[in-house]
């Protein structure tokens, strides 16, 4: 995996992040919400566009299939080899460290 598409696959994660809680929210919102009991469904999505449009873009989202871009433990693997590099240190996908011989200094 190289580093665009890392870069891509965090961009994916941090996206997915933001829609679900903006959708975990928006139903929170919905759900204590008083006049959701009285009105019919539909009204009661039309009273809650970000709810709606926060929901229909996450299932949008899995369908254009995010869920296979989203990678969590490759992502946090990817940037803990970035920083053990720094060190002469790697990490497997499994999150096992790598010890690298020291460059000799002449």
């Amino acid at each position: 995996m190289n580093s665009l598409e890392q870069a891509e696959d965090l961009k994916a994660f941090e996206l997915l992040i933001v829609v679900s809680v903006c959708t975990a929210t928006g139903a929170w919102n919905w759900l204590i919400d008083p006049e959701t009991q009285k009105v019919s469904f539909f009204t009661s999505l039309w009273n809650h566009p970000f709810f709606t449009i926060s929901c229909i873009t996450l299932i949008g989202l899995f369908f254009a299939g995010i869920h296979k871009r989203v990678v969590a433990p490759s992502i946090i693997a990817a940037r803990c080899r970035t920083v053990l590099a720094e060190y002469n240190m790697s990490c497997d996908d499994t999150g096992k460290l790598i010890l690298k011989p020291r460059p000799h200094v002449q």
